[in-house]
């Protein structure tokens, strides 16, 4: 997919997510992400069962009745997302790679946030952190961020999130929510990463799957190239038994990654390449309410 479809997409999905932004989803993305703490709203008559301690004093020496002090939720967050920008983010079988379903999951969490005056910002890792956007709030930014995203060409090919997790770490100094957007090819190896980045965020994984990772075409012998080593190496696709195995491994590695969000308290959603990514955010963002 070109640079020009993906920025066509973008527009779209900020489109989609000002209508649902009136409706349902930023709704679902406000209640699921809550604030850093609570400030002063304003003053009402004191009601029957209202804690003592909210009693505003002055104002009701001032008017000879209690009053009570009236708080509300701060609103404003910091949402921090670590793409994924590997070599292997660029495969897919189906009509667009997991990079370009990153973006778009990239964008409708942006275009909601800042919907909601939120500032978001944006670190793109390989095995290395080959860039960071810091967090700013507005569409206009977003939009910014996205097109830097997609026209980013990074400089290596390997995969090594733990470094993004780190910098996620070290880089905000108040707890923000940070989505980690990768295809995960080995979670269990940045199990130390996902637990300090956990310990400090509200880490959020966002796994971006393609089926053709996960069942072997019976196409016969075909050459693979390992987009992140550049080595390849004949398959013989029309054994049942390499294809077998290979789907039970990928079954393996999937279930693996399950048990150590599950494990850490991680809340993590799978999006397919070949599916829209905004039932599975929509679905994710009600289950954390």
């Amino acid at each position: 997919m070109d640079h020009q479809v993906l920025l066509k997409r973008v527009r779209t999905i900020e489109l989609k997510t000002r209508g649902l932004t009136q409706q349902v989803f930023s709704g679902e993305y406000q209640s699921a992400f809550k604030g850093r703490g609570m400030s002063f709203s304003e003053v009402r008559n004191y009601h029957f069962g209202d804690d003592v301690r909210s009693i505003d004093w002055n104002v009701t020496a001032r008017f000879r009745e209690p009053y009570v002090k009236v708080f509300e939720e701060e609103r404003e967050l910091t949402v921090m997302m670590v793409i994924d920008v590997s070599g292997s983010m660029y495969f897919g079988q189906t009509e667009q790679s997991k990079f370009a379903t990153a973006v778009e999951a990239a964008a409708t969490i942006a275009f909601s946030a800042a919907k909601k005056n939120d500032k978001v910002g944006a670190v793109f890792v390989t095995d290395k952190v080959e860039k960071h956007i810091p967090a700013q709030k507005g569409v206009k930014h977003v939009y910014a961020l996205l097109k830097s995203l997609i026209y980013f060409e990074p400089k290596n090919v390997a995969t090594d999130l733990e470094a993004g997790l780190k910098f996620a770490v070290n880089i905000a100094k108040q707890r923000s929510v940070c989505f980690m957007i990768s295809d995960f090819i080995d979670a269990p190896a940045i199990r130390d990463g996902l637990v300090a980045a956990s310990g400090k965020h509200d880490l959020i994984a966002l796994q971006i799957e393609d089926e053709g990772e996960h069942q072997l075409p019976n196409v016969g012998f075909v050459q693979w190239k390992n987009a992140e080593t550049g080595r390849t190496t004949w398959v013989d696709t029309s054994s049942t038994k390499v294809r077998d195995e290979y789907n039970a491994k990928q079954e393996q590695r999937k279930a693996a990654n399950e048990v150590l969000f599950r494990s850490l308290g991680i809340d993590n959603c799978v999006l397919k390449s070949s599916e829209p990514v905004f039932l599975p955010l929509m679905n994710l963002f009600r289950r954390r309410k």
